[in-house]
């Protein structure tokens, strides 16, 4: 995962704003961010809300889960089934896709997302 040098943190949305074990979309500047709440795991993650498969502002609407021996978490697209980490935004359904992470904390109830 790559280290941010240069993070200035936003507020995007409230905790409550976030199913459990699900996602939700903010636009912050132009871009759309999924953020997901991964509560079985006690982790919130920040992708790219875009699937680069069919270029569909689709991913906050993805299944969570986990693959393979490491538990890594993953987001499912909801229309094809492309899987990505949520960790380093890889493709791994083996294709050459690829989305874009964030970092995310979460202080008294409110989520922020780091951007660049």
């Amino acid at each position: 995962m790559e280290t941010l040098t240069n993070i200035q943190w936003v507020m995007a949305c409230f905790t409550d704003d976030i199913p459990d074990n699900g996602g939700g979309c903010v636009k912050i500047g132009s871009e759309q961010i999924a953020i997901f709440n991964f509560s079985r795991r006690g982790e919130w993650y920040a992708t790219q809300n875009l699937c680069p498969h069919k270029q569909q502002m689709v991913l906050s609407r993805g299944m969570i889960g986990s693959a393979g021996e490491d538990c890594e978490p993953k987001v499912a697209c909801p229309f094809h089934k492309k899987t990505f980490s949520l960790l380093s935004g890889e493709c791994l359904s083996g294709d050459e896709y690829q989305i874009k992470t964030y970092p995310v904390k979460v202080l008294e109830g409110k989520v922020y997302v780091g951007i660049e």
